[in-house]
């Protein structure tokens, strides 16, 4: 088998380069024409986990409730918030915005209604809404209401008067909410092996359909953030303004990712270069190898165009990381041929690149494998991006291991020979310091990895996952800053929804006397006054109330649960029914009975219950929901907790039948995710591992080499986790990557070194003395490809995504780690277990 690969690899590469170079450039003119519809993703879908059951729940609370997407701009004027000036441009702008198309509706201290200032019976209210607008209304006591009302307290007035929101309430898209239900459904049956044919097929058409659609959607969503900002831009002489919201972040993160596929490849492509002609000095050496980099990306980035596979915010670092392991590879082939040349100049081209193909075929191959092994290990997540950045990352490196071995080839077989430059390469002299090092110091080599060792599972314990979404970004940009603003003055900024439910049995038990009298209560049924609250025709024939949670022990038991939600230090603003029982109460002068609630709910105005009651009350499926905001720059904030807490004291403290109350809203996707990265990280290290030990064995048929080899590499991994623990850096979708990467790539120093010290040992007889040789060859190769891997991976500091700026860094420090115990602690582990044989006098 291998001589017919021998054989057909000579036929085609070799013997006509110029063929397979034309067919190499011609595969990627094809995937370059791909190149304009490369898409990218940066949905709120594509930072949660993959196949939770909670995504779902999530869509259909929010269909069940017409809550959708909104955006917020944050106004702070320079003259007072209530002058006419302000109030006059604050109109202004609320009615630009709201001929953006797509906005429903604008919530502004403009435009809602003012219950409080001064406070009237419900028939007045019925008969007429007033708001800040309406002339006559007394602004001081509306500046009262909006900072102590419990309908707009912490949501649309800071507390120093500087700053107000304005909330663009956006249509909810019910067609992107059902496919995206059916295909989930339709996935979950897939993946329990569940699907006919028909099944199937639907799958796929449903699967087409809501990419397109999520595709006009982005589209929109972004022309429609630019549209906001331009008109903010008008307005920005006159006031301080933020935009935030879900639709300005994942537009800023989409431009995220385009700035850094550009500058990540820029600035790796001029480090290439450099390096290259640095240490080779010769121009077809800089030519190769730039040339099978570059036809790696443009191949892959233009397949993954044609399929219509999109690139995300973590897999945006898959261009740099190709670049960087593309040129690894290349580095191996280009010491080993300029090697033989030195050695033998008299050697025929075509006699050099054979043996140099031969000889590093295998190695290659190997540390092309384990380094894959690395990143299809990343599939085993849960988290839906680092699965995709596996997958390329895998099928890219064996995309860029057969290229390097036919461009540098076919290229060295078309270039003429020349005259061997290796001879002034001084790098293995430095490589033999380690040898030596080793060889005088190792007891010294040892005890430093052991207290290594030690510190970094000591640090390691110490890892956590709770990291807060607004420390993803730097503090200049919009996203943080209007996060910021809206967290900190405007009642939070990550919602969380807890739906309550009863049992018909708790409803049997709940029902009261709906003629019950509260304390101090007036009799309903006395004969309407004046400022009877409730005094409106027809009110006893529409005072049916069939709602289980619209009575006075259900609001009573949800006001309950809202009062000690606001008691909780990290949470800002609760939305509830309690809300509409405490303003119905203050008009009424005291709390309602059962017929009084009622006749309130037929009453109100539909405009005021669009705001108290029917974003929190589903009569249709016993429900009701309490929406909170959480303060993500609360120091107090760790959200597995923080859910827990409140599921404790309502079925403990408040008598809540534990299956009757449920958690969502982004704050429950983004922390199941987040508690998933432990999980990811030990599954991920246990596959890499198995994996690489499978390989070693392959390679080496030997169970100590394999340890001894991998050793080094956990120890690097280690090194990193604990150095993130101790300095309180915690995981995230992007560090979570770095252990399996660091052993998969680090490993690849191993394999070469182990391959070369086998070959040297055969020779030699003699450990130290191969050690040595080892150094001064192989070593050196060793050497340029971890200083363009650790340069490479620092590159990604330029990104304007903290969790890249983190992985490249943190990447960067292992590879050091890896390198360093490749070059010191491996020899010195061969010298002690003397895996290849005796030596020989």
């Amino acid at each position: 088998m291998l001589k017919m690969l021998d054989a057909l690899y000579r036929a085609t590469v070799l013997r006509h380069p110029g063929i397979a170079l034309a067919v190499v450039v011609l595969l990627a003119a094809v995937a370059a024409a791909g190149l304009p519809n490369l898409k990218l993703d940066a949905s709120a879908d594509s930072l949660t986990l993959e196949n939770d059951r909670s995504i779902d729940y999530f869509r259909e609370i929010n269909q069940r409730y017409q809550s959708g997407d909104f955006l917020v701009v944050t106004y702070s004027p320079e003259a007072e918030m209530f002058s006419d000036e302000s109030i006059d441009t604050l109109k202004a702008l609320r009615d630009d915005l709201a001929e953006v198309g797509g906005v429903a509706s604008i919530n502004s201290i403009l435009d809602v209604p003012l219950l409080y200032s001064p406070m009237r019976p419900l028939s007045e209210q019925q008969e007429s809404t007033r708001t800040l607008l309406t002339d006559g209304v007394d602004r001081e006591a509306a500046k009262e209401e909006f900072l102590t009302s419990p309908i707009y307290r912490d949501t649309l007035l800071s507390d120093d008067l500087e700053t107000t929101a304005i909330q663009l309430n956006l249509e909810v898209n019910n067609r992107y909410l059902n496919l995206a239900r059916k295909r989930d459904a339709l996935r979950a049956k897939a993946s329990k092996g569940e699907l006919d044919e028909g099944e199937a097929q639907e799958l796929e058409a449903v699967s087409e359909e809501f990419r397109a659609y999520r595709t006009e959607l982005t589209e929109r969503d972004h022309a429609r953030v630019e549209e906001v900002r331009d008109i903010l831009s008008r307005y920005e002489d006159r006031a301080e303004l933020f935009l935030g919201g879900v639709s300005m972040i994942t537009a800023d993160m989409i431009a995220f990712i385009k700035s850094d596929l550009v500058v990540f490849g820029s600035a790796i492509l001029v480090f290439i270069i450099a390096m290259l002609a640095i240490i080779f000095r010769q121009w077809r050496f800089v030519i190769l190898p730039l040339s099978t980099c570059v036809l790696s990306v443009v191949l892959m980035l233009g397949w993954l165009s044609w399929i219509d596979w999109r690139m995300t915010v973590i897999s945006s670092n898959f261009v740099a990381l190709l670049l960087i392991m593309t040129l690894a590879l290349t580095i191996h082939l280009i010491v080993r041929f300029r090697e033989l040349h030195r050695q033998s100049p008299e050697t025929s081209k075509d006699e050099l690149v054979l043996t140099t193909v031969r000889f590093m075929a295998r190695p290659c191959l190997y540390t092309a494998l384990t380094t894959i092994v690395a990143f299809v290990s990343l599939v085993v997540s849960d988290i839906r991006p680092v699965i995709d950045f596996g997958w390329m990352m895998t099928i890219g490196l064996s995309v860029a291991f057969v290229l390097a071995f036919v461009v540098i080839p076919a290229g060295l077989m078309l270039w003429r020979k020349g005259e061997p430059k290796d001879k002034g390469d001084q790098s293995g002299a430095f490589t033999l310091i380690f040898s030596r090092f080793a060889e005088r110091h190792g007891a010294l080599v040892i005890f430093i990895a052991l207290t290594a060792a030690l510190v970094s599972a000591y640090g390691s314990t110490r890892l956590e996952v709770e990291n807060r979404f607004i420390d993803y970004f730097h503090e200049d940009t919009e996203i943080y800053q209007g996060m910021s603003v809206i967290d900190k003055q405007l009642g939070g900024t990550i919602n969380l929804d807890i739906i309550l439910t009863k049992s018909p049995e708790e409803e049997a038990a709940g029902e009261d006397d709906p003629f019950a009298e509260p304390e101090q209560e007036a009799d309903p049924f006395a004969t309407p006054q004046s400022d009877d609250p409730f005094a409106t025709e027809g009110d006893q024939g529409e005072a049916s109330n069939d709602s289980v949670w619209f009575t006075r022990a259900g609001l009573e038991q949800v006001q309950s649960l809202h009062q000690y939600l606001e008691s909780l230090p990290e949470i800002g603003k609760v939305n509830s029914l309690a809300i509409a029982y405490e303003v119905a109460s203050d008009i009424n002068g005291g709390r309602l009975n059962n017929f009084e609630l009622g006749v309130m709910r037929n009453a109100l105005p539909d405009n005021i219950k669009q705001v108290l009651i029917e974003p929190y009350l589903s009569d249709e499926h016993n429900e009701a929901r309490i929406s909170l905001r959480v303060q993500e720059t609360s120091p107090e904030l760790k959200r597995t907790e923080l859910v827990e807490k409140i599921r404790t004291h309502a079925v403990q403290e408040l008598g809540f039948e534990e299956d009757n109350i449920r958690f969502t809203g982004m704050l429950v996707l983004y922390n199941n995710m987040l508690q998933s990265l432990f999980s990811s990280q030990i599954v991920t290290l246990g596959a890499v591992f198995i994996g690489i030990m499978v390989m070693f064995l392959v390679l080496f048929h030997s169970l100590t080499i394999a340890i001894i080899a991998i050793l080094p590499n956990m120890l690097a991994a280690g090194v990193v986790l604990g150095g993130m623990g101790l300095a309180g850096i915690p995981l995230d979708m992007m560090t979570i990557t770095i252990a399996a990467i660091t052993v998969g790539v680090g490993v690849d120093h191993a394999i070469h070194y182990l391959y070369r010290f086998r070959n040297e040992f055969s020779q030699r007889k003699n450990y130290v003395d191969s050690m040595h040789a080892s150094h001064g060859s192989i070593g050196r190769a060793m050497y340029y490809t971890a200083v363009i891997i650790i340069v490479g991976f620092s590159i990604l500091a330029l990104s304007e995504f903290i969790p890249s700026i983190y992985f490249g860094l943190l990447t960067a420090l292992a590879m050091f780690a890896a390198i360093l115990g490749s070059l010191t602690l491996l020899p010195k582990l061969i010298l002690m277990t003397r895996p290849f044989g005796k030596e020989e006098e």
